[in-house]
């Protein structure tokens, strides 16, 4: 889990949906998802439709955490890539950074071989992007009052009428 929360501009937002896009464009996979580690989806691009992607987003995660502690049971730190393959569709994971994971999903139109490389090379830029916005911190006093703005949200949202 991130200790401190990702603070994303809407500059890098925009970097992060350009290196997504041109990552797509290279290896003709049919979308792509950028994921924190506590599941939560950061970004997605390309044909996303009909994918339930916080719910994927959230599995994912789960997966890479799974992952991670039978590395451990093994002698490794980490398993970098995890990659499942389907009859028609397959998704291949990366990790950006200890908290961010790049998931692609493709089809036959495209090879393993295609994503790995055009997705390695993405999470090289998604990482000095997201290594930018996880040097901001948020000064105190905006931090207590955005916690309690979100307070005040759920509390509205659930008090009864």
């Amino acid at each position: 889990m991130a200790n401190q929360p990702l603070i994303l501009t809407k500059t890098e937002i925009t970097q992060i949906h350009r290196a997504l896009l041109q990552m797509l464009k290279q290896s003709e996979a049919k979308c792509a998802m950028l994921v924190d580690a506590d599941g939560k989806c950061l970004a997605k691009k390309g044909f996303t439709a009909n994918i339930d992607t916080d719910a994927l987003a959230a599995l994912i995660a789960g997966s890479f955490a799974s992952t991670r502690a039978m590395a451990k049971l093994v002698g490794e730190t980490d398993f970098s890539v995890l990659f499942h393959q389907g009859e028609r569709d397959h998704i291949h994971n990366i990790l950006v950074d200890n908290n961010t994971i790049l998931t692609v999903i493709f089809d036959d139109r495209t090879t393993i071989g295609m994503v790995r490389l055009y997705s390695k090379e993405c999470s090289k830029s998604l990482k000095e992007t997201i290594s930018q916005a996880r040097q901001k911190k948020i000064p105190v006093g905006k931090q207590i009052q955005i916690e309690k703005d979100v307070e005040d949200q759920l509390d509205n949202l659930f008090k009864e009428d």
